[in-house]
């Protein structure tokens, strides 16, 4: 392959890229005026990498963090937002995804590719360090803007604190303590104020 012909697939990739604009997520904005996109949850995750990469280990890649971050949600391009409480859609997700990470990724020239194909299940995966930082900041943003929104997702849906608390089970474990503690205390102040089921 020529310059001339993987910059022209790098461009296509950039323009199948644009659609991640119309992907509507669950979540609220914290004005509550609309609920986010998915580019919107992206970009947050890596603001939230470098504002919050201290309380990682010290020689975590953070470069690798908010490659992850920015392309982990490409897929839903194809496979659509799954709503995280929704058990019946939870059920062909990864696999709807899977087949949307194969032909999205896919455009780019190869090695391009295979790269941002295997940054995306490593974060699926959530295993190595850089992987568990980037799914902590994916599970907390949405948490902090639902608290910032009253509950109103919370409330919409009916949702309790045992399943936040259970979909966050790896966040509280793996997590720093300094954010384990943020995010216990503001699920605790969000069943106090009748934002999320006792």
């Amino acid at each position: 392959m020529n310059k001339q012909e993987r910059l022209e697939k790098q461009m296509e990739f950039i323009l199948e890229l644009d659609k991640i604009k119309s992907i509507t997520r669950q979540t609220y904005l914290a004005n509550t005026t609309r609920k986010e996109n998915d580019a919107e949850h992206s970009w947050h995750l890596a603001i939230m990498a470098i504002i919050l990469e201290e309380y990682f280990d010290k020689d975590i890649n953070l470069l690798k963090v908010i490659k992850m971050v920015l392309i982990h949600d490409i897929v839903e391009i194809d496979a659509g937002d799954t709503f995280c409480y929704d058990i019946k859609a939870n059920e062909d997700k990864l696999l709807r995804e899977q087949k949307a990470a194969e032909r999205i990724y896919n455009i780019l020239p190869e090695n391009q590719a295979k790269e941002y194909k295997l940054l995306w299940y490593e974060f699926e995966e959530g295993q190595t360090k850089e992987a568990i930082f980037a799914n902590i900041l994916d599970r907390l943003q949405p948490i902090i803007l639902n608290f910032k929104t009253n509950g109103l997702l919370w409330i919409e849906n009916n949702i309790s604190q045992q399943q936040v608390l259970k979909r966050n089970e790896n966040t509280l474990t793996n997590g720093p303590k300094e954010i384990s503690n943020y995010l216990l205390t503001l699920l605790n102040r969000a069943v106090e104020l009748g934002y999320l089921k006792k």
